[in-house]
């Protein structure tokens, strides 16, 4: 493992993974949403650069399905997509580092001996299902849900960086 700034990079057989334990994004809105029963989903991305600006080598993206046990007071996760992969009765912390971790790019399209810098870019969707419906025609208790909506003005997201480093000195560690 190498380490530098806040994250921490690895090779787990033909996968490159982070780590970063200073990463938090169930914070603000978004864990009070949690917290009301709604199911938060989190977009994370990995993106791979020859050169700390240049252009991108790699890049993916996973989303996360976070909810919220309020008996518990734990975290569940559905990692959606082609593979889905679900785990439950998390801390906040390891609810996040799950996502991160889960987070990866295959090595095969790396270059094994050039410098490489890793951004992780996190965001939540703020949309829901309620948002999305048809105004088209107004009930009093359509209305009533409307105007009782807490604003959603503040968006959880950010980014990590780490580099230079090189993929077949991550393979050594």
């Amino acid at each position: 493992m190498l380490t530098a700034q806040s994250l921490t990079a690895r090779v787990d057989r033909d996968q490159l993974h982070i780590v970063s334990p200073r990463v938090h994004f169930l914070t603000g809105e978004a864990l009070n949403r949690l917290r009301d029963g709604a199911t938060v989903v989190y977009a994370l991305q990995l993106t791979v650069r020859g050169e700390k600006a240049g252009k991108a080598l790699a890049r993916t993206e996973e989303r996360f399905a976070v909810s919220y046990d309020l008996w518990e007071e734990k975290f569940a996760i559905t990692k959606l997509g082609q593979w889905p992969r679900s785990v439950s009765h998390l801390s906040a912390a390891a609810a996040e580092a799950w996502c991160v971790e889960n987070t990866a790019i295959p090595i095969g399209v790396l270059p094994g001996d050039a410098a490489i810098w890793l951004r992780l870019d996190y965001r939540a969707d703020n949309s829901t299902t309620s948002d999305q419906q048809d105004t088209s025609s107004f009930t009093l208790s359509g209305l009533i849900d409307i105007f009782s909506r807490r604003p959603r003005s503040e968006q959880v997201h950010g980014s990590e960086e780490v580099g230079p480093l090189r993929l077949d000195t991550l393979r050594k560690k």
